[in-house]
């Protein structure tokens, strides 16, 4: 079965799916975040169109390994598709997971413009890699 990775933000909502054998990690797009939280309903789209058995959203947390203000805001929203979406939902630790993916696009010569576009979609396949890699160790 298939794991989505989240990276959830202010604005917008980047988004990965693993492969059936949960090995690797592919970005699938960028949500824009809605008044009307339309997000909610693309998501459990992309859940049935992709045949998805649990997800995994970052939790941004401090340097210290605390948890913030940002951080509580990605636990509702990992509650909220947990109740809505009634699969497992996982917080894994992103810490500087847009960093790299921004580090990343740079080194590839990506324009400011065109970064903008995928940087949320690769933190999103960075978050769900690091945890497939995490859990094929165990």
């Amino acid at each position: 079965m298939k794991i989505l990775g989240l990276d959830y933000g202010d604005r917008r909502i980047g988004v990965a799916a693993s492969d059936v054998f949960g090995w690797t990690a592919q970005g699938l797009e960028v949500l824009e975040r809605r008044r009307d939280e339309g997000e909610f309903t693309r998501i459990a789209d992309l859940v049935r169109e992709h045949e998805i058995s649990e997800i995994v959203v970052g939790l941004p947390k401090n340097m210290n390994g605390t948890v913030g203000p940002r951080g509580e805001i990605c636990i509702a929203f990992a509650d909220r598709l947990r109740d809505e979406l009634n699969l497992p939902v996982h917080l894994w630790d992103e810490r500087l997971t847009t960093m790299a993916a921004e580090r990343t696009l740079i080194e590839a010569d990506v324009s400011r413009k065109k970064r903008k576009q995928v940087v949320d979609k690769m933190a999103a396949s960075l978050i769900l890699q690091n945890y497939l890699d995490a859990n094929s160790r165990r």
